[in-house]
C-alpha cells in the first residue's frame, strides 16, 4: 500500500464496473454489434470502465473476505449487464419486426438478405430499418446517451445489492411490450395499405376470377409500398428515436 492506496481494492472495484459496463456494452445497439469484433468490444468495454471507473467507485461496496462472496458479486453485476444491454437491444429488434411487417405487406418477404446487425438472413425492409437506425443512433449522437444510461444504471440498480429479479422481469417484460409496439406504430401506414389494398384485390378477383389479379396487382403494390415507406419513414424515425430517449432517460 502506497498513500493509502490499496491495489487489491482497485482490482476489485475495477473488476465490478467492468463486469456490469462490459456486458451492456457487449449488447448495446450500435457497439455491441455482431459485426464488430469482440476483441474490439472488450477493449472499448474496458476504456469506457476506466474513463467512468473513478466516479462509480464511491457506489460500490466494500470488498468482500473470500473469493466466493467476490464473485457471486461480480456474477450479479454481469448478470445485471445483460439485461440491461438486452432491453436495449429490444429497442433495436423493432426495426427488424417492423421491417418483417413491411415486407409481408409489400410482398418483399420473400426478398431475403443477411442482416448484419441481426446476424441472420431478413426481408429486405427489415435490413433497410435495422441499417438506418443504427446510422442515426450515430449520426444525432444518440450513442452518447446510451452510454450514459449505462454509466448512470448504478442509481436503480445499485451495485453489490441483489436487484428484485421479479420487478426487474417486469421492466424487461415491458420493455419488450413496448419494443413491439413500437414495430406496429412504425409499419402502422403500411398495414392500413396491405388491408386495403388485398380487400380490393379480393373484391376485384370475384369479379374477374379469369384475370390473374396476383401477378397483376404485384408490381403496383411493390410501387406504392415503396411510396409510403418514403413519405412516412421521417416520422417513424423519429418515434424510434424518442422511444429509444425515453429508455435511456429511465436508466440515466
Amino acid at each position: 500500500m502506497v498513500f493509502g492506496f490499496d491495489p487489491s481494492l482497485a482490482v476489485f472495484a475495477a473488476a465490478m464496473v467492468f463486469a456490469r459496463l462490459g456486458a451492456i456494452l457487449m449488447l448495446l445497439p450500435g457497439i455491441g454489434e455482431s459485426s464488430i469484433p469482440p476483441r474490439i468490444r472488450l477493449a472499448f468495454a474496458l476504456g469506457f470502465a476506466l474513463v467512468v471507473g473513478p466516479v462509480i467507485a464511491p457506489q460500490l461496496p466494500p470488498a468482500p473476505d473470500t473469493m466466493l462472496a467476490i464473485s457471486g458479486l461480480i456474477i450479479v453485476e454481469v448478470v445485471i449487464g445483460l439485461m440491461i444491454g438486452g432491453a436495449a437491444r429490444f429497442m433495436l429488434m423493432a426495426g427488424a419486426v417492423a421491417g418483417q411487417v413491411i415486407g409481408y405487406q409489400t410482398g418483399l418477404a420473400m426478398a431475403q438478405s443477411f442482416d448484419p446487425t441481426q446476424g441472420q438472413s431478413g426481408a429486405l425492409p427489415a435490413q433497410f430499418l435495422n441499417l438506418l437506425f443504427m446510422v442515426l443512433i450515430f449520426a444525432t449522437n444518440l450513442h452518447h446517451l446510451l452510454l450514459q444510461a449505462a454509466a448512470g444504471s448504478y442509481e436503480l440498480m445499485p451495485a453489490g445489492e441483489t436487484p428484485m429479479w421479479g420487478d426487474a422481469a417486469l421492466w424487461a417484460l415491458g420493455l419488450f411490450a413496448d419494443a413491439f409496439v413500437l414495430a406496429v406504430q412504425i409499419a402502422a401506414p403500411l398495414i392500413a395499405f396491405g388491408l386495403i389494398f388485398y380487400l380490393g384485390l379480393g373484391v376485384l378477383s370475384r369479379l374477374m376470377p379469369q384475370a390473374q389479379i396476383f401477378f397483376i396487382a404485384m408490381p403496383l403494390n411493390i410501387l406504392i409500398g415503396f411510396a409510403i415507406l418514403a413519405i412516412t419513414l421521417g416520422t417513424a424515425s423519429l418515434v424510434w428515436l424518442n422511444r429509444v430517449e425515453q429508455f435511456a432517460a429511465t436508466l440515466s
